[in-house]
């Protein structure tokens, strides 16, 4: 049994006891999450919203906050010794355990 949800602006294909990272939720480790964004259910036979499937959620536990690690970013122009710029990003997460698909 799988289910596909929408978060963050993106699509996760999740099964119950997975471990998934999505966009930084304000939430506090331990707290349940519900996720009623369902786009796919997946048992015996597949349901597929339009957008999403009525009547379906996905609970998930928030196991922890964190950082990703950082990507560095380094512009400048070609033959141009004086022109450049050097700059580093650390993108937020929530880190989730999936504990129940309904439907």
């Amino acid at each position: 049994m799988y289910a596909v949800i929408e978060t963050g602006g993106k699509q996760l294909r999740v099964e119950v006891g997975q471990s998934i990272y999505v966009e930084k939720l304000d939430v506090q480790p331990g707290e349940e999450v519900v996720f009623n964004t369902v786009v796919l259910y997946a048992n015996r036979t597949t349901k597929i919203g339009t957008p999403y499937v009525k009547g379906a959620k996905v609970t998930c536990k928030v196991e922890k906050q964190g950082k990703e690690k950082k990507v560095t970013i380094f512009k400048y122009k070609a033959k141009d010794g004086s022109s450049h710029r050097k700059q580093g990003h650390r993108q937020p997460y929530t880190k989730l355990t999936v504990e129940a698909i309904e439907a």
